[in-house]
């Protein structure tokens, strides 16, 4: 598993703040801001003076009088306020221009807005006196972005993740990174220059106790709006509304009813504002008509409630065997995106990132690997003597002897041409150069047989080991080390190993 710096040493390939953005917090944060220089910013952009305008004079937030002016907007607002809702739009438009393939960017947004606006409503409940009441549950999962922009493969096996084994989505992305957007999002929110009082409490919204304590109450209140958002954008509508109704039954001290009429005022409140974000709200409706209608259609059916229940038990049993096997379908898939096509060992690509895992884990607990690198000797007199469908045969057969000789956590690779490279993790340089004896002498003793009759090849190894104590290296040293020992076996006999530390 990597860690939350090696992903984030890609931050060249994320997204950056908009500029407008990073104009309005430096603005915010000078000592002499001013509501007049805020405006004036703002007003740069009319799209955005537009929508300020727009989210200004609706139900959300019930002015008395019709706002005409930024100016005036900036008044009867706040600075606060207003640079939260200028921030809003502008990183749902600039974080939207840099969406990837398949990544079903109007749901994220559409679930974080109705976040947003359950937080603002929960808030003013609760007399949480904050100012970042709405832009920090907006971007509150802002981490899965991240993700998917930085690995959206890897990404894709944490949804499979999720499903197989009924984890959340934090949990399953601690299962396949070790970290989850939570801590994610908050760091790149950090580096973008949002204050503490945002990213702290989105490092901590899925365990709000975790949070430090004078900013636990909004952590808190991301958890429930998460919840409610869950709600209306997910597929466990009625168990989270369960769990929903009886926190707010407890923060609020308020009725179940009392609690599922506040549920249902989010979802009003989240049409309306939806549409000032240019996102269409789709079927989203109240909880309580959701739940009308569908006690209507249930009505329609002829079915006892016994029947209800063996339906439902057999449709929970099929959903669950089809879970599996999607996660079992998509794995093969990734694994042969990661395989060489004639030998069946791993890629260049996947050593690559597979070697700097086991880098950063030798670093991280001081722990040990070798590398083995190899080259089948005289191989191109092999393609020229014999032709390049015989030399493939060679290659394959080579390769299945290094396949069947590793261990379990072994990783074994075609670098390229008729190159290897073997990955040892917690092996020593004895143990290394025990295993490439092996390969070297099994080898050696192999007949090959291919259209032209019985062939016989030898190869080279270099190999190396890594210890962080005695002084890092980065992969592409370590690599050349092991390139350099192999360099020395063929420079000195061929048909054998050397050694480079």
């Amino acid at each position: 598993m990597q860690t939350l710096a090696t992903l984030l040493k890609g931050v060249r390939t994320l997204p950056s703040l908009p500029a407008i953005a990073v104009r309005i917090i430096q603005e915010v944060k000078k000592d002499t801001s001013s509501m007049t220089d805020l405006a004036e910013i703002i007003s740069y952009d009319p799209a955005l003076s537009a929508k300020i305008l727009k989210i200004a004079n609706s139900s959300f937030y019930a002015l008395p009088d019709k706002v005409e002016s930024i100016e005036r907007a900036v008044n009867v607002l706040g600075l606060e306020a207003l640079k939260n809702i200028a921030l809003s739009f502008v990183i749902v438009k600039g974080l939207k221009k840099n969406s990837v393939d398949r990544f079903d960017h109007e749901f994220f947004w559409k679930r974080s807005i109705t976040a947003a606006v359950c937080s603002e409503m929960l808030s003013a409940r609760m007399g949480i006196q904050r100012e970042d009441t709405f832009v920090t549950p907006l971007l509150m999962d802002i981490g899965i972005i991240i993700f998917y922009l930085m690995q959206p493969e890897e990404y894709l096996r944490v949804f499979d993740q999720k499903k197989a084994d009924k984890l959340s989505i934090a949990e399953a992305e601690r299962k396949v990174f070790g970290f989850d957007h939570q801590e994610l999002g908050s760091e790149m929110l950090r580096e973008w220059g949002l204050s503490d009082d945002i990213h702290i409490p989105i490092a901590f919204h899925h365990y709000p106790d975790d949070c430090r304590p004078d900013l636990r109450d909004m952590s808190e209140v991301l958890m429930m709006a998460d919840i409610t958002s869950s709600v209306y954008h997910s597929d466990k509508s009625t168990e989270k509304m369960m769990e929903i109704q009886e926190l707010l039954q407890q923060k609020l001290e308020i009725s179940e009813q009392e609690a599922s009429t506040f549920i249902d005022a989010v979802a009003e409140k989240t049409i309306e504002i939806l549409a000032t974000f240019e996102i269409d709200a789709g079927d989203m409706k109240p909880y309580s008509q959701i739940l009308q209608e569908a006690n209507e259609e249930l009505g329609k059916l002829n079915l006892s409630y016994e029947q209800l229940l063996m339906e439902l038990k057999k449709e929970k049993e099929k959903v669950d065997e089809l879970a599996s096997e999607l996660k079992d379908a998509n794995e093969k898939l990734r694994g042969l995106a990661f395989r060489d096509g004639l030998t069946g060992l791993y890629n260049r690509r996947f050593f690559e990132d597979q070697f700097e895992k086991e880098l950063d884990r030798v670093n991280r607990y001081s722990r040990i690997l070798s590398l083995v690198m190899i080259d089948i000797d005289h191989f191109k007199n092999i393609n020229d003597t014999y032709g390049h469908p015989q030399g493939d045969i060679i290659l394959s057969t080579v390769a299945q002897v290094f396949d069947t000789a590793i261990r379990h956590p072994d990783t074994a690779a075609r670098y390229g041409g008729e190159e290897f490279v073997i990955i040892l993790p917690e092996t020593d340089i004895k143990g290394a150069v025990v295993l490439a004896e092996r390969l070297r002498v099994a080898v050696e003793k192999l007949e090959i047989q291919t259209d032209s009759g019985m062939i016989k090849v030898t190869i080279s190894l270099g190999v190396t080991e890594y210890r962080a104590e005695k002084g890092r290296k980065s992969m592409a040293e370590v690599i050349g080390t092991a390139d350099k020992a192999l360099y020395n076996s063929k420079g000195t006999g061929r048909n054998k190993l050397s050694i480079v530390l």
